[in-house]
């Protein structure tokens, strides 16, 4: 294992373009070759698919470039090339990969579309002024419906569809033979929108530099190794899985995984038993669902998993101590943006200390710190904002979002919008987003500790904490709580998290008001918006 100081000193941009890419930055590149053409031999598999009806598939590499291919031709006839973009609105199957990777082949940009999206939020993404302006949208016969009701919507393929439509018929067309459209590393290959945690979502443009930082983090913090058999159980349809379910294996030569129907605990067992996963990814809510099963229920896969990940939301440290508890694996937290990907975490295959509750270290190639409201790095154990400095992060790629104002963009620095400490070690410790940080009778609240309380109480399988509105706090600390099974409300439950909480934290930062709810308010992908709680 590489020590993590020694990684830090020693990393080069250069060094990593050379180990993982087979084109240049510079001299020319495509993605669909970097992570499909070049892995094309000796029957190597590119996916393993498990359908929702119980089937399952393996699609080699060599079938998906010659679907590429065909993909990029059917482009090609209609008119559509570099830089314009196409749209997926399609669940995790093997057509959705021919679409991705087709669509670099031309040297066209690719946009995901969560399946969960009705209407509305296709517009806004696709067809709205600031949407995508998308060229063509592939999508199945189950999601096609939700088109019908968005304005302007471009022209439609549908997998599984019949006529001019059908997307098998359109595919089977065209030839196995397209020449890749070579760009360099400022070229955009994907367009994805923000999730919405705290407001509007807004467009990010992925150059194809990104790369770079999506190989680094799926060696240095994933730990993929050649043997590894991996699975990362979010959706491509945001910046997780797109970036570390398709590009991140694909791009190394690995074999991912699909499931095609919504996570439950009965499929992610049965792929992960079935399919003998060693390395697993997921966000924070997998874990807790799994976790509250009760180790029984998880004892058919422990000791299997090698290494887990997490990341999407901060991970609660009794999540990570049942992990290492019930799955006899270490779960590792880390933490990224839509903007950025990932940024600090705790690195699987970097030898460094593991703080109980921190978010870990800077992934090499980027220069982060904890900045004040003057733009000046706080003194350690200080919260502050996360940053990165852009100039001094061989790594970094954001430019700025697609038709709308970037206030994140102050100087030299990229302004994450989180708050978090440093110690003097150098791990980073999440505290929360900066809009839901609570003030109250003159002391910063951090939400995630509170919550990270709340949830070791055996009552409770998620939580959610805001700061509320009071004439003499400012501010009081205010959960929501959702209860396991088998646990029913009442005054006394409440009040036996709000003594724990006081003896685990402090009096000032335990929740003062208690409700008890039967969900909490997500994105698409699974981020508690807090803000509709405060607003609530």
């Amino acid at each position: 294992m590489t020590d993590y100081a020694g990684a830090i000193a020693e990393f080069s941009a250069d060094k990593l373009e050379k180990s993982v890419l087979a084109g240049s930055l510079k001299g020319g590149l495509n993605a669909c070759v970097e992570c499909c053409d070049r892995w094309a031999r000796d029957g190597r598999v590119a996916l393993e698919f498990f359908g929702a009806d119980g089937g399952r598939r393996s699609v080699s590499f060599a079938q998906l470039r010659d679907d590429a291919a065909r993909f990029a031709n059917l482009l090609k006839a209609r008119g559509i090339g570099r830089g314009d973009v196409v749209a997926g609105l399609m669940p995790r199957v093997p057509d959705l990969l021919t679409v991705i990777l087709g669509t670099w082949r031309a040297g066209a940009v690719y946009q995901p579309l969560f399946t969960a999206f009705g209407p509305a939020a296709v517009e806004s993404r696709v067809t709205a002024e600031s949407g995508s302006q998308a060229k063509l949208i592939v999508t199945d016969v189950a999601n096609l419906p939700k088109l019908a009701d968005v304005p302007n919507c471009p022209p439609i393929l549908v997998a599984g569809g019949s006529g001019a439509q059908d997307f098998a018929s359109a595919l089977a067309a065209q030839s196995a033979q397209f020449e890749p459209v070579m760009l360099t590393g400022d070229d955009p290959f994907i367009v994805l929108f923000t999730s919405g945690t705290t407001g509007k979502p807004k467009g990010v443009r992925y150059p194809l530099a990104l790369l770079l930082p999506v190989a680094s983090y799926m060696l240095d913090a994933i730990d993929l190794r050649p043997g590894d058999i991996y699975w990362n159980v979010a959706d491509p349809g945001w910046a997780y899985g797109m970036l570390y379910a398709v590009t991140g294996p694909l791009l190394l030569g690995a074999t991912t995984t699909f499931y095609e129907g919504p996570f439950t605990f009965d499929s992610t067992m049965r792929v992960i038993g079935e399919r003998r996963i060693t390395n697993l990814a997921a966000a924070p809510t997998a874990y807790r669902l799994l976790m509250a099963a009760g180790d029984a229920a998880v004892a058919p896969i422990a000791g299997q998993l090698r290494v887990a990940s997490s990341a999407g939301e901060p991970l609660n440290p009794e999540v990570i101590r049942w992990a290492e508890r019930a799955l006899r694996t270490p779960l590792a937290d880390h933490y990224g943006q839509t903007e950025v990907a990932m940024l600090v975490c705790n690195h699987h295959a970097l030898k460094h200390e593991v703080k109980p509750g921190a978010a870990g270290l800077p992934m090499p190639g980027f220069h982060v710190a904890i900045l004040d409201d003057d733009l000046n790095e706080a003194p350690r154990n200080t919260p502050g904002v996360l940053a990165v400095h852009r100039t001094r992060s061989p790594l970094y790629t954001f430019k700025g979002y697609w038709k709308a104002d970037s206030p994140c963009l102050r100087g030299d620095w990229y302004l994450t919008g989180d708050t978090m400490m440093q110690d003097e070690d150098g791990h980073f410790f999440f505290v929360g987003r900066r809009d839901d940080i609570i003030t109250s009778a003159g002391y910063r609240i951090g939400p995630f500790d509170v919550e990270s309380a709340i949830i070791e109480h055996p009552a409770v399988a998620e939580v959610a904490v805001v700061g509320k509105p009071d004439p003499q706090r400012t501010e009081i600390v205010k959960a929501f709580i959702v209860l396991k099974p088998g646990h029913a409300a009442s005054d006394a439950l409440k009040e036996d998290i709000q003594q724990m909480v006081r003896k685990r934290l402090s009096t000032h930062s335990y929740p003062r008001e208690i409700d008890f709810v039967a969900s909490l308010p997500k994105t698409p992908s699974g981020k508690i918006q807090r803000f509709l709680l405060r607003e609530a």
